[in-house]
């Protein structure tokens, strides 16, 4: 499919325009409504290998299924978590989206994304390449894989304060 015509496909746009909401949505730690954005079983992954496509037998930072997640969302929440006192405020810039697959069901779309983030007076940025696959549906689009491979995943990560 050339790319002339998948940046016109209109699944293809709604898949984009989801995953910049949910980049806003994070900025603006709205972590109950990001919690929504995804599908009942979605997996939230952020692996170390940078080369692995096998989530489940690898080592991860993170591999929330839903359960997970709502963990997640309640530690990010209740203000008691080192990630939580404190929270980080982040600007997330997502661009250089590519298609790898489009259908009537789901897309999945690659892309860069660059987190800014302040905290305890510091900035840091981090960079990671990601993967989304989108669950298309007339009663709403949601996230139903994300992969965020982090371009240091193999070096030490601290504490961030926020979600990726």
């Amino acid at each position: 499919m050339s790319d002339v015509l998948t940046f016109t496909d209109t699944r293809v746009l709604r898949a984009i325009q989801l995953v910049w909401q949910e980049a806003a949505v994070l900025d603006a730690k709205d972590y109950v409504a990001w919690e929504s954005m995804y599908t009942d079983d979605a997996m939230y992954v952020i692996p170390i290998d940078p080369d692995t496509d096998d989530f489940a037998s690898s080592l991860n930072m993170v591999y929330d299924d839903k359960r997970m997640r709502s963990l997640r969302v309640q530690r990010m929440m209740q203000g008691y978590a080192p990630s939580a006192v404190a929270a980080a405020r982040t600007v997330r810039i997502v661009s250089r989206f590519t298609v790898e697959e489009v259908d009537d069901d789901a897309v999945i779309l690659r892309s860069a994304q660059i987190l800014n983030a302040f905290k305890r007076d510091a900035f840091s940025t981090i960079g990671a390449e990601m993967t989304h696959r989108i669950a298309l549906s007339d009663d709403g689009d949601k996230i139903a894989l994300k992969v965020a491979r982090l371009i240091d995943s193999e070096d030490a990560v601290s504490a961030s304060g926020y979600l990726l």
